[in-house]
């Protein structure tokens, strides 16, 4: 008898087809507990895996067997309720019930827990409103480079060239070829000098001597001043670009008018924002500010859940905002990102003064301003008023979301890369 064992290591994604598999098979459930999570996730915890919990009648396999069928006729002492002839329901059997007491009969299964990864829970997040494959990538990818030199190589582009760094080679290898020829020249002429002491200038031995030294001296003048493998070249190489820091005012309506269907969009909407600076910066703060008729700043979870609500003047949040950039982030050490996300209604004689407090104390000090008005029906009186905004600064922008499905588009319009 032959036996086989089998000792190759296991494959590093050698389940990786059956882990698709699954995932498609339970598309479903995971896309659920995704948006769950979602909801109940941090905007600072979005870019993370998942746990899916699945449940174990989900993961058996249907299966053929005989049932309880057949007519019987079974006497129950005491029945008051069931006459002869009428039917009873078949009794539920299989599996035991989950329940607070103990019992001595059937069995059963947990629930199925399922991991995803951090890249598989941003695909079903990106997913969910279809962002397309190519801002997939980008968003993931984002990493600017700079060039930055790297010592010297013996090839390059001509305007490169090392000037010094050159002639101190040529220099160096005109020592090193000459020191020979030098050193038999000196000899050569010092026993000229001795053989003229003893000979004529006629004689054999002085002319032949005369032209060795002419000829070493000739080999001397033949050594190129500089050669080709001389030429140094300045190297430059692709390094990371030094990440900055960066702070992202979330500045939101908490108004009546704003209910948790617009506070969920706002929140995602948030999320991409959040996802796509961690991308360019190393060091991101978040600022939540929500207002009312007043504004604070909050903490998320206040910010996404509180039931505060009033009537809406936004200048209150504008100037809570240009507080807070005077006093904490100067211009000079960060780069500020704001998002204004409302129904776009104010008090009238409000909105001019939000349009005169962004122009003259927020703006100049803004990478970028992106407003959002989240409204299924026509543009309020604060988006007539940042019209004015949108045509004075260039990092200024504006777009409307009127439901779940617009946030990704609106997204990709407010921060698509511009063409030179």
């Amino acid at each position: 008898m032959t036996r086989i064992v089998d000792r190759r290591l296991n494959g590093k994604n050698k389940s990786a087809v059956n882990r698709q598999k699954f995932i498609r098979r339970f598309r479903t459930q995971i896309k659920k507990a995704v948006a769950d999570a979602v909801t109940e996730r941090s905007v600072t915890d979005l870019d993370k895996g998942e746990k899916v919990s699945i449940p174990a009648r989900d993961t058996s396999e249907p299966f053929f067997h005989h049932g309880q069928g057949g007519y019987r006729e079974i006497i129950h002492p005491g029945n008051k309720e069931f006459r002869k002839g009428d039917k009873i329901e078949r009794p539920e059997g299989g599996a035991g019930q989950g329940g607070s007491q103990a019992s001595n009969t059937g069995e059963g299964l947990d629930d199925f827990v399922f991991e995803l990864t951090r890249e598989e829970f941003m695909q079903f997040f990106f997913e969910d409103l279809e962002l397309p494959n190519l801002v997939k990538t980008k968003l993931a990818t984002i990493q600017e480079t700079k060039k930055v030199r790297a010592g010297h190589t013996s090839e390059g582009n001509p305007t490169n060239i090392n000037v010094i760094r050159s002639l101190r080679g040529a220099l160096g290898r005109r020592i090193a070829l000459r020191a020979p020829h030098l050193n038999s020249i000196a000899e050569a002429e010092a026993k000229l000098e001795d053989l003229l002491k003893r000979h004529s200038e006629t004689d054999a031995v002085v002319i032949a001597l005369r032209e060795e030294i002419k000829r070493l001296k000739k080999k001397v003048e033949q050594i190129p001043f500089i050669d080709t493998f001389d030429l140094r070249y300045d190297n430059r190489i692709d390094r990371p670009k030094p990440s900055t820091q960066a702070v992202m005012f979330c500045v939101m309506d908490v108004s009546g008018s704003m209910g948790p269907e617009e506070k969920d969009m706002a929140k995602r909407f948030f999320m991409l924002l959040y996802l796509f600076l961690t991308r360019t910066y190393e060091k991101i703060q978040v600022v939540f500010i929500s207002h009312h008729t007043e504004a604070s700043e909050v903490d998320e979870e206040t910010f996404f859940y509180s039931r505060e609500t009033g009537g809406t003047v936004v200048s209150s949040a504008l100037n809570l905002m240009s507080k807070i950039i005077q006093e904490r982030f100067p211009t000079s050490e960060w780069n500020i990102y704001a998002a204004q996300a409302s129904d776009g209604d104010n008090w009238d004689n409000d909105s001019k003064d939000c349009t005169k407090i962004l122009s003259e104390q927020i703006m100049p000090y803004m990478q970028y301003y992106a407003y959002i008005e989240i409204t299924e029906d026509r543009h309020q009186n604060l988006w007539h008023e940042y019209l004015t905004l949108k045509s004075q600064w260039s990092n200024f922008a504006m777009q409307r979301i009127a439901g779940v499905a617009d946030i990704y588009p609106v997204f990709r319009k407010l921060f698509e890369k511009q063409s030179a």
